[in-house]
Formats: C-alpha cells, structure tokens, sequence
C-alpha cells in the first residue's frame, strides 16, 4: 500500500485569480511506514505572491526567482505520485491548484483523481471530531505530535507533520523508523527529526502589542480571575 502525504504552498488562496503553486512537498509511506523517499521542490510561479500569503509562509518573490518553473518539474511529480493514495489536509484546495498548473501545461492532462485516489485528512478528522478545531495545529496537540519546528508552514514540513497525524488518527503504526528490507525495524520506536526549513527562508518578524491590546488582555485576565480560575499567564514559572 503505497501513500504519498502531500501539501503546497502557493501565491494566495483563489486558483480562480490566477494564483499558482510555489511549493510541494510530498513523504512516501509504504504499508503505513516512512521510506525515507520524499519529493520537494521550491517553484517560480511567474507572478507576484499575495503579502497575506507571505505572512503565512514566509516565501518571498526574491526567494523564488532562480527556482524552476512548473513546467520544469511536472514530470518528475507526476511520477512520483501516479498510482499512490494521497494523504491530504483540505485536499480540495490543493487539488484545485495541482489540476490547474497540470492543465496549463497541458490541456489534455488528466485531474490528479484519475492519477491517484484522494484521502481528505480534514474530512476525516470533522468526521471523528465534530464541533473542534481541526486545523493541523489542533490535531497536533491532540494526538501528542510535536510540531515545534513549525514556526512558518512549509510544504515538506506540513506533509511530514501531516503523516505522523494521519498515522495517529488511523490507528498509529508499529514504528516511526524508516522502513528497511529485512523488517528489523519492527516494533523499535524511533525518533524522527523533522527537517527544518532553509537557513536563507526569510523570518517572520515579531510584532510586539500595542499598550491598548496589553490592557486588554489584562482585563480579559482579571475577568478570568473574578471568576475564580487562575489564569496560566499569571503563574510563577
């Protein structure tokens, strides 16, 4: 059973204006375990990225500028995704924008659903969580995965921290080790670091509040209180 956990990044949120992909980021599972196989590419979407969208993920025009363009690299993502289930959080939007960059190379391309069977993650995870947050964050810190690398989201990163929820919220799995050919790996639980994202991806900054939020926020604080809990903010580390 081969997956290939999938996320993208893009120029802003409407496929309808014209807004295109910048990253893909796709890890391998094979019978529920890592491979250690991924696909990952930076992409020059030929246009200028929404500053919203920039806040959110951090890729900039001049980041992107000497990186290939879609057409460069379709072919070697076709095929590492043909045949595979995807594993995908709101997998209508990034659907959306794959089936759009594969018509605009060729207009006789296939929809990815041909190509491969589809697995919504956020469908999934409303269906056994209604009423909750179910943001990849939220799923995070309720399965008990850590994703304290995740300071921007970033399209291998989210794919990555996405396989080990989706392992979580599918029954788990006998290892997070790579898989490896004689199965010695079996039952050993061991450690993955997840990658970082490039030294030279720029940071989001640090705004600090204004003093009107900080009274605010002590106020909200005082009404926690009155109320009679403690607000964790307050407490002595």
């Amino acid at each position: 059973m081969r997956q290939i956990v999938l996320d993208t990044e893009t120029t802003g949120l409407e496929v309808s204006q014209g807004h295109r992909i910048i990253e893909i980021g796709c890890v391998e599972l094979q019978n529920r375990r890592l491979t250690g196989r991924h696909f990952h590419q930076y992409i020059n979407p030929e246009r200028d990225i929404d500053a919203g969208a920039i806040e959110v993920h951090g890729i900039t025009n001049t980041f992107l500028a000497d990186k290939p363009v879609f057409a460069s690299i379709v072919r070697e993502f076709v095929e590492f995704v043909s045949g595979a289930e995807l594993i995908i959080h709101n997998a209508p939007f990034d659907i959306g924008f794959l089936d759009s960059e594969l018509q605009r190379h060729d207009a006789s391309a296939v929809p990815l659903n041909e190509l491969c069977e589809v697995t919504d993650t956020l469908v999934m995870a409303r269906s056994r969580h209604p009423g909750q947050r179910n943001n990849l964050d939220a799923l995070c810190q309720r399965y008990a995965v850590d994703n304290s690398s995740r300071d921007l989201h970033g399209a291998l990163l989210d794919a990555e921290i996405l396989a080990d929820v989706y392992l979580a919220m599918t029954g788990g799995q006998t290892s997070l080790a790579l898989s490896d050919d004689d199965g010695g790996s079996q039952g050993r639980k061991v450690s993955r670091k997840l990658r970082r994202l490039p030294e030279d991806r720029p940071r989001l900054p640090i705004i600090e509040p204004s003093s009107d939020e900080v009274a605010a926020h002590e106020a909200q604080l005082d009404a926690i209180a009155a109320a009679g809990a403690a607000p964790l903010w307050r407490r002595s580390s």
